[in-house]
């Protein structure tokens, strides 16, 4: 009944995903690529995630 209310875990998972790409890529024009590969690691660890639970969706 109130499932409209509810906030999607993907949704939380797809901003952050968005943020820490944007966080990589300003590491990167700053020339802190050490930072820069970092962050797109856990960027790509944060994508798997939501790749499974779209998975697991259908």
């Amino acid at each position: 009944m109130f499932s409209i209310f509810k906030s999607s875990p993907t949704k939380k998972l797809h901003k952050t995903y968005s943020i820490k790409l944007e966080e990589a890529m300003i590491a990167q024009r700053n020339g802190d690529i050490h930072t820069y590969s970092m962050l797109t690691e856990e960027a790509d660890k944060i994508w798997k995630a939501i790749q499974e639970l779209e998975k697991n969706d259908k």
